[in-house]
């Protein structure tokens, strides 16, 4: 018996980082597949850009951007906000492209209440001020989830439940927390002086829903997370936000990984052209 389709109002998703090997494109497919929104917002860094050198593409990934094409054309309107992994889309301005909208935030009123929903990289410091350190980073991060996936290949021998790495690492260290009161302060500061009740980002992979206070005035803060660590997403239904997480890590992490054979597109130039031939033009 086939499951149920949800239809929420609204979703927004962020940080798939789709042509990377951290990416988990099978739950996103099967998490996509449950829903058919009015409105899918994907707030940036669903391709990502930094690393399309390594020229990983596989079939898991390509159905992500098919399933969004089928959704597309079951009447959902697929906004692309776009994030500093996929920042070679902000060279196309606000555009709409065959059935796909591109923009560089977007702003809704939903009953009578605004959200402005953005990717969150235009006020990180790091980001502005030294962003060979963030792609420095982004690096380590590939070459950790590389190493997780032969760990865990392990502990699945062993019978041991299954980590993720990074996240285990950023625990230990516990150093995003001053980066993240930082991150929190500006983004307030910029809700308030755009009159904004919600405000959703994504960028820093820790998914978060709280209230936010600048000069005495609350606002609603949603971080959707991402689809590496959390796998979870805002859904917008009956009037109100909520925090969705679609199933946990360890369930995820058991999956078996695609085969090498799936690696089906070569070079950078061939992988923008078979995306925006899928997503622009159906084909």
């Amino acid at each position: 018996m086939a499951k149920q389709v949800r239809t929420p109002d609204v979703v927004v998703v962020s940080d798939f980082h789709l042509a990377t090997h951290a990416c988990k494109a099978v739950e996103i497919h099967k998490y996509l597949k449950s829903i058919l929104p009015k409105q899918l917002i994907l707030n940036g860094d669903i391709i990502d850009a930094w690393r399309f050198s390594r020229n990983y593409f596989p079939k898991s990934h390509l159905k992500v951007v098919r399933q969004l094409i089928k959704m597309m054309e079951k009447g959902t309107e697929v906004v692309y906000v776009t994030g500093n992994h996929d920042e070679f889309l902000r060279e196309l301005g606000n555009s709409t492209l065959g059935k796909l909208r591109i923009v560089d935030q977007i702003t809704l009123t939903l009953n009578q209440q605004k959200t402005l929903i953005f990717h969150g990289d235009i006020i990180d410091s790091v980001i502005h001020k030294a962003k060979w350190l963030a792609k420095l980073g982004a690096a380590s991060y590939g070459m950790i989830t590389m190493l997780n996936k032969a760990i865990n290949s392990l502990l699945k021998v062993l019978n041991i439940n299954s980590i993720i790495l990074y996240k285990t690492i950023k625990d230990w260290l516990g150093a995003q927390n001053t980066e993240k009161s930082r991150f929190e302060n500006k983004l307030a500061k910029l809700a308030y002086d755009k009159n904004i009740d919600t405000v959703i980002c994504g960028h820093t992979h820790i998914a978060t829903d709280k209230i936010l206070y600048c000069n005495n005035r609350a606002i609603r803060y949603i971080n959707t997370g991402d689809w590496v660590e959390n796998f979870t997403a805002a859904e917008y239904e009956n009037g109100q936000w909520s925090l969705c997480c679609y199933a946990s890590a360890n369930k995820i992490l058991e999956k078996n990984e695609p085969e090498p054979e799936e690696f089906v597109i070569p070079t950078k130039k061939e992988l923008y052209a078979t995306l925006f031939n899928q997503l622009v033009f159906n084909n």
